[in-house]
């Protein structure tokens, strides 16, 4: 899980540091640089997907995750003579990938706590890593730019250097290969091996961000399958139904809570669909038997007839990718979110929060969710009031911006779910849209009389 972001110089963020919850909620006006957090990370994944294993930073091209231009267009005031950094924290959690690496690092301290740092300089036309660093405990490894090289180094205590060894290539390592290249020279060391598990560690975590973006493509009348597995929904929810029917065909399995019996993956979000009140029923039947085309169908009501998803409300088919991907992805995952709230009633906004918030903390995953939603923001506070979840577990942001400057305020929320620093107009200013709407009622009725 991660539990901290610092960046510097990227986009509109001259400086972000952000503590990162089991529920993270960031909120603000249009353009003021919350989903620059999401990008950024979304950033780090490509590069760690990236084919090139040369490659400092994968900025993107159509179709990608993210399409970031070049270094200037990233770059904050697009001044390219300044560092891009940043540093990362994450844990190792039990319920994730990372359970093998966790248990290797256990062998040398009860810590979980892993941390990287990197800083990008653009030099002679090209990105170049100019420091890369990874702290474990009492363990860091270190590669600086230097004159002639690279500078690699391991430490204990990080100020005890155990091994030391400047490289003659000045060839810049890539953010995604990390410090492989110095990793050579800790051969036949306990050093090396550590190394090798932080890195995995790395990588581990980066291939458990998943993507749901805002904009979602139109349900289809027919789907086809071909029995091949997914790893999420995709970035516009494409790949919803094949990731429903692929679990089906597994028998996948999940729970609604610790004490509640196992369910068929199909029927646990007919659950949640019932219950934020968009449909009686869902389920997806396969046309005619080895056909490999299947159809969405649906009831709006007990008494009404069976319908294509096609057929009812919008909203049905912009909510499910969300509810799919939340459970699809394995536990320990962290799921990023824009938007999710796009073509839904208040009321199932609200409801939305409520299963963000429960399959979080029993699947034991990270939810990280940008939005402009009153009423996701209000049912977050509800639940914290009520005592059902604990307010440590819920960070909520408010991003502003000011001269092509974003800003971070941390909602301070109580025991009872109170935000203390209500940030001015946070969601407009309701009391004077209700002073006005008021006073020309009564001018009219005054005139009326």
């Amino acid at each position: 899980m991660l539990t901290e972001l610092h960046v510097a110089n990227f986009k509109a963020w001259q400086a972000l540091d952000i503590q990162l919850g089991r529920v993270t909620g960031l909120f603000g006006t249009n353009s003021s640089g919350k989903t620059s957090i999401l990008q950024f990370l979304l950033l780090l994944k490509q590069t760690k997907n990236a084919t090139d294993r040369g490659i400092v930073l994968d900025l993107g091209s159509q179709g990608q995750l993210v399409n970031l231009g070049t270094f200037k267009d990233l770059i904050y005031g697009h001044n390219e003579s300044l560092p891009l950094t940043w540093k990362i924290k994450w844990k190792l959690d039990e319920a994730s990938k990372n359970f093998k690496s966790r248990r290797i690092l256990r062998r040398v301290s009860n810590a979980i706590d892993l941390e990287t740092n990197a800083e990008i300089l653009f030099k002679d036309k090209e990105m170049k890593m100019h420091f890369l660093s990874y702290h474990f405990d009492f363990l860091c490894f270190e590669m600086k730019l230097k004159n002639r090289g690279y500078e690699f180094i391991a430490a204990n205590n990080r100020n005890n250097v155990v091994y030391k060894h400047t490289s003659d290539v000045n060839k810049s390592p890539s953010s995604k290969t990390h410090l492989l290249t110095g990793k050579k020279y800790l051969s036949g060391l306990d050093s090396d091996r550590i190394l090798s598990v932080i890195e995995s560690a790395y990588e581990d975590m980066m291939d458990q961000i998943y993507y749901l973006g805002p904009l979602r493509e139109y349900p289809k009348r027919e789907y086809q399958w071909s029995g091949s597995g997914l790893t999420d929904v995709g970035y516009r929810g494409e790949g919803t139904i094949n990731a429903i029917l692929s679990a089906t065909f597994r028998g996948e399995t999940r729970t609604l809570s610790d004490t509640d019996e196992p369910k068929p993956f199909q029927e646990i979000i007919a659950y949640w669909l019932k219950q934020l009140g968009l449909i009686h029923t869902f389920a997806i039947k396969e046309l005619a038997e080895g056909s490999s085309l299947y159809r969405a169908i649906v009831k709006r009501d007990p008494e009404s007839p069976e319908a294509f998803l096609t057929d009812v409300g919008f909203g049905v088919s912009q909510v499910l990718p969300a509810l799919v991907l939340l459970y699809y992805v394995p536990e320990g995952s962290t799921v990023l979110m824009e938007q999710p709230e796009i073509h839904l009633h208040p009321s199932v906004q609200s409801g939305l929060a409520d299963v963000i918030l429960q399959v979080a903390q029993h699947r034991n995953i990270q939810v990280i969710v940008e939005s402009h939603s009153e009423h996701l923001l209000r049912r977050f506070q509800r639940r914290v009031a009520e005592a059902q979840y604990p307010a440590e577990d819920i960070k909520l942001y408010f991003c502003a911006n000011s001269q092509g400057k974003a800003t971070l305020a941390d909602l301070d929320i109580d025991e009872f779910g109170e935000i203390r620093n209500w940030p001015e107009n946070f969601f407009g200013d309701e009391m004077a849209e209700i002073a006005a709407t008021r006073t020309a009622a009564l001018k009219r009725k005054m005139q009326a009389v």
